[in-house]
């Protein structure tokens, strides 16, 4: 599980990264991330009612991408708030290796991204 400190404690934050960040797609999921004022990064995992209507199949999607990013949380940029929004459902049966593909490859772009507006 990954660590309160690197999560989102209100919903207020949340509405922020919303409101102010920038988005990238892929397939299965979604990324949106902004600059944070912190030293830390913080993240959150979004499944919809709309995706799964059972809660033990949204908190399962949920857990197993928080446990991709708490083994990659080296790699992801410090001082980043970022946002994983799932909307296939089919991701509960996706073997681990490909959700952490996925994963990377979205912080990957978001990289990318923040390197090309602070030029």
């Amino acid at each position: 599980m990954l660590s309160k400190k690197f999560r989102f404690h209100s919903r207020g934050g949340v509405r922020y990264v919303y409101q102010k960040g920038k988005t990238i797609r892929s397939p299965k999921m979604s990324l949106i991330f902004v600059e944070n004022t912190r030293k830390f990064t913080r993240i959150a995992v979004v499944v919809s009612k709309k995706v799964l209507k059972s809660a033990v199949g949204r908190n399962r999607i949920r857990r197993r991408v928080y446990e991709v990013i708490r083994l990659r949380l080296d790699s992801i940029p410090k001082g980043v708030d970022y946002i994983f929004v799932i909307y296939d459902k089919k991701i509960i049966d996706i073997p681990f290796g490909e959700i952490g593909d996925m994963v990377d490859k979205l912080v990957d772009e978001s990289k990318i991204c923040y390197n090309k507006e602070n030029k």
